[in-house]
């Protein structure tokens, strides 16, 4: 069994795409994740994930997520 997560958030930024020395498509991107609870003070408070994605869902997330894209 393999674990898994599910995040729902905004990319604070393009995707990047480059290529292994196998020619294997890598997409590294970040993610803000809003908590579903606030602080002290009242406010939301966010979580920046650093992301890797492989093979074509890499090049698929490259070719149609932009920054902001939920």
């Amino acid at each position: 069994m393999i674990n898994n997560v599910t995040l729902v958030g905004r990319l604070t930024r393009d995707p990047e795409l480059r290529y292994t020395p196998q020619n294997q498509a890598v997409a590294t991107f970040s993610l803000a994740v809003n908590r579903q609870f606030k602080n002290a003070k009242g406010e939301r408070e966010a979580d920046f994930i650093n992301c890797v994605i492989w093979r074509q869902q890499a090049e698929n997330m490259v070719n149609w997520a932009k920054k902001g894209a939920l």
